[in-house]
């Protein structure tokens, strides 16, 4: 997978968040996205997952399996990429059990992991009955987390991953990260916490692009 940035900008009303951003995103590479709080992290990461347009610019999206450039249409981005953020909500009514099912019809799991594994892997055995109204904050970015990063995917997008996480949470997520990250994986973490990103080997500092 590729994404070619050209003159990417975003404004809100008046305000420019950033500008003439050009960059090359490619498989196989990890990346960053670094800036203080309010400064559009999460405005960019939507904008490469096509959540959000930009308000000038474009992006191209490329398949390069086999060295081949075979273009993709923004519509169909979706079906590449795996997506968690704190702010994306969890259908609550559905239990942990049917969640996983749920997700199922739309994504397989890396390894041929199955729901049961990926129960044991969250550690929330006894709660697969549950719903997930009931689960606590740090439970539920558990499943964002292993949602997408375990899903067969060639591209990953988190923001801000260990929000709502503690000390064995973030320990977790790093073993998550470890274990489901082939190397042909395009990653893109938004966050300002080292321990998010400590793996990633781009970084893209949007400080840069302010105008």
């Amino acid at each position: 997978m590729k994404f070619q940035l050209s003159d990417i900008g975003k404004r809100y009303r008046y305000e420019w968040i950033f500008r003439k951003i050009n960059l090359t995103l490619q498989s196989g590479e990890s990346y960053a996205v670094l800036g203080p709080n309010g400064c559009g992290k999460s405005t960019f990461l939507r904008i490469l997952c096509t959540h959000l347009s930009p308000s000038e610019g474009k992006i191209d999206f490329f398949d390069s399996k086999k060295n081949n450039q075979k273009p993709i249409e923004s519509d169909n981005i979706y079906q590449y990429l795996s997506f968690a953020a704190p702010y994306v909500e969890l259908i609550e009514e559905l239990t942990l059990g049917e969640a996983i099912a749920f997700h199922a019809k739309f994504r397989t799991f890396q390894h041929q992991l199955s729901a049961a594994a990926l129960v044991q892997r969250l550690g929330l055995e006894k709660s697969q009955n549950k719903p997930i109204r009931l689960f606590s904050s740090g439970m539920k970015q558990r499943l964002k987390l292993a949602l997408a990063c375990c899903s067969d995917t060639p591209l990953l997008f988190l923001d801000e991953p260990t929000t709502n996480l503690d000390q064995q949470g973030v320990a977790w997520y790093q073993q998550l990260i470890e274990d489901f990250m082939p190397p042909q994986r395009l990653v893109v973490i938004a966050s300002n916490t080292e321990i998010d990103y400590h793996f990633c080997t781009q970084k893209i500092d949007l400080q840069h692009y302010k105008r």
